[in-house]
Parts: structure tokens; sequence; C-alpha cells
């Protein structure tokens, strides 16, 4: 049997500012701010939400081995006619949206509540069935071994995340950098484990909540579950060796604030690299299509382009309010400039962004680790 890990109230006792930690908080902190500014001279800020969102979506759900390719995100996006959209593309694509209804939530009111916890969760899975309200559940690794059980009574575990939503939101009770505090809160939702499936994901979009509450953040384009997809068996190892250890080893907490200050340092230094590619590809095609199409020339017609990496003439006709003939005797012309690629499925034609999406291709093609994930086990329900 796992040990039995008593999970804290917060804030804890550990002050979690060493030197160690603010050395890699400082790296962290300029390189989301660099993001920060930068995302802003993006005209659009929904291309950004759109494009990042979905790949930050692949990204997470492949922590939890769910995985499709972009080519297949992109046409369930368009819901073409006979276009079969597999199961993990479903998933992904309830995972931007459950993101991005996070995200405006709490960029209206600031908090993030039990309640916006329990819809992203709903959002992600597909049903309503709130915190966990049996005992049973237990975490598993690859090869069927027990290596922890959370909290099994669902009144502890609903005191648990009031604790937890306190902390989010109340940054009296604890004086200390939002990225550290980001690093708890992850730590601390994935102990407490209260819903019976999708909890890696959940856990990983109330980290990026959280940064835009604490105006780390104004979007939520960071990559972070990247990183941790490129680092999971780190990523686990650090997560259980706080629970086998706390609260004696100290150090435990310690490694695993750095592992995820880290990953912010990094993910944003890649983002900061796709965005200001994204931003000169805009200026790049802004400069072939002004003069192409004259006094004709909508800047929304190129906010279409990269909001839709696969576009179609129902979005041309609506979202730059034309005509139908129009808008394919739009589409064809900028085919013949060299920007999109013309494809035809079934009875509608739609057209390729080939340098944006060769852009998020070669951006997602690093060595990823490809190890089993730790999966929740609950027995069925009566």
């Amino acid at each position: 049997m796992p040990n039995t890990y008593h999970i804290p109230d917060l804030p804890f006792a550990h002050d979690l500012e060493t030197k160690a930690v603010l050395k890699q908080l400082n790296e962290a902190n300029k390189k989301l701010a660099e993001l920060k500014g930068l995302a802003k001279t993006i005209p659009n800020e929904n291309i950004l939400i759109n494009s990042l969102s979905l790949q930050e979506a692949k990204e997470s759900s492949e922590v939890e081995n769910i995985v499709t390719t972009n080519d297949e995100l992109y046409k369930a996006d368009l819901n073409l006619q006979g276009v079969v959209v597999n199961a993990s593309t479903k998933e992904v694509l309830r995972y931007r949206e459950a993101l991005k209804a996070g995200f405006e939530r709490v960029r209206k009111n600031k908090i993030l509540s039990l309640n916006d916890i329990i819809g992203i969760q709903c959002e992600l899975v597909g049903n309503r069935a709130g915190f966990r309200a049996q005992p049973g559940t237990k975490l598993i690794d690859g090869e069927g071994k027990t290596v922890y059980m959370p909290p099994q009574d669902p009144q502890e575990v609903q005191r648990l995340m009031k604790d937890l939503e306190a902390y989010i939101n109340r940054q009296e009770l604890q004086d200390i950098d939002p990225l550290i505090k980001m690093a708890v809160i992850h730590h601390q939702f994935e102990s407490i484990h209260p819903f019976l499936d999708g909890n890696g994901r959940t856990g990983r979009i109330i980290a990026i909540l959280y940064l835009i509450i604490s105006d780390t953040l104004d979007l939520p384009i960071l990559y972070l579950s990247r990183y941790i997809t490129r680092n999971k068996s780190e990523y686990y190892r650090l997560i259980q060796l706080v629970r086998d250890t706390a609260p004696d080893n100290f150090a435990a907490w310690e490694e695993w604030v750095i592992f995820m200050l880290k990953g912010v340092k990094e993910t944003a230094e890649e983002t900061i690299d796709l965005v200001g590619k994204m931003q000169r590809m805009m200026t790049d095609f802004k400069n072939i299509l002004r003069p192409a199409f004259g006094r004709q020339y909508k800047h929304e017609l190129l906010n279409n382009l990269f909001f839709h990496p696969y576009t179609k003439i129902d979005f041309f006709e609506r979202e730059l309010q034309i005509e139908r003939k129009t808008a394919t005797r739009y589409l064809d012309r900028i085919v013949e400039l060299g920007l999109l690629e013309k494809i035809k499925v079934w009875r509608t034609n739609y057209y390729m962004n080939i340098p944006l999406i060769n852009l998020f291709l070669n951006h997602s093609s690093s060595q990823t680790e490809r190890t089993e994930s730790i999966e929740s086990v609950t027995p069925p329900q009566g």
C-alpha cells in the first residue's frame, strides 16, 4: 500500500521562497513579462486565444494519452459534411472550449469559484457528476500498482476544495509570488483529486486561469502542458515525492516548485518564439493582400486566415459580412497569391493556411517522452 499523504490545509507553514526558488522565479517572471508584452502587439487577441488554446488543449490531452493531430482538429473545427471526428479529437476540442469558457469567467469576475471549477470539468468530460461522492478512487501506474489514494470521504473532499478555493482567490492568505502559489495550487488540486475523471486536464486549466486572476498573464496562451508532456515521468515523480515524504522532507516541495518554474520559463520562451513568428507571418500576408485587394481589403480578411488555419466560404461570408459569391472570389484570389491551398471534401471547399499550419507543426515537432500516465481508477457505481 502507498504511504498515506495528509493533505495540508493552506497556507502551510513552509517558506517556499528559498534562494534556489527565487533564482528560478526571477528567470520565469522575466520571460512571462516578455510574453505578456508581445501578446499585446497582435491586433486581434482572439487569434492568439483560439490558435494557442487549441495547441494547449492538444498538449494537455496528450499528458493523458489522448492523442490527435492538428489536421484532425482543424477539419473537425470546420464541421464539414462527411468528415468523421474521432473520440480523441472531440475530447481535445472540449478541452479548448473548457479553457476558453473558464477564461471568460475569470476575466470578468477575477475569481475562480468551486462552481467555475466544476463547470470546467463538466465541459471537459460531458457530465455533471461534480465532486466524488463515493469512496474507492485510487491512482495506479502503468504496471497496475497503486501509487496514491486521494481522500475518500466526500465531506473531506468538499472541505479541502473550499480551502483551495479560498487560497486561490485571497492573496492575503499567503503573500508569495503568484508563480510559486500556482505550483502549490496545482499540487494541492491533483492530490485532492476531486473528480472521477478529468482531474489532470482540469488542474492544468486551473493553473493557467490562476495566472490570469493574478494578472501574471492577460490571455491563456502559455503552453505549460507541452512542458509537462515532454517531462511526464519527472512531473509524476515529483508530485508523488511530496506525497511520499511530506511534511518532513521540505526539499521535495522545493524541487517541485523549481520544476514548475522551469516549465513556466521554457514554455514562455517557446510561446514568445511562436507568437513572434505569427506576428511576422501576419505582416507578410498583409503586405501581399493589401495591394492585391486595394480598397476591398479589410482587416477582418487577415484575421480570418489566422483565426481559422483551415477556413471555408461560410466563415468568410459571415466574418467579412459579404455575399457568398464575393467570399468565394476572395478566397480563390488568395489561393492564386499562394497564401492558401484549396482542398475539396465531398461538396465543400476548404482553404488551408499552409505557412501557419507548418509553423504549428514545426513548433510541436520536438521529441516528447511517451511514458505511461498515472491513471485514476474508481470502482463502478451501483
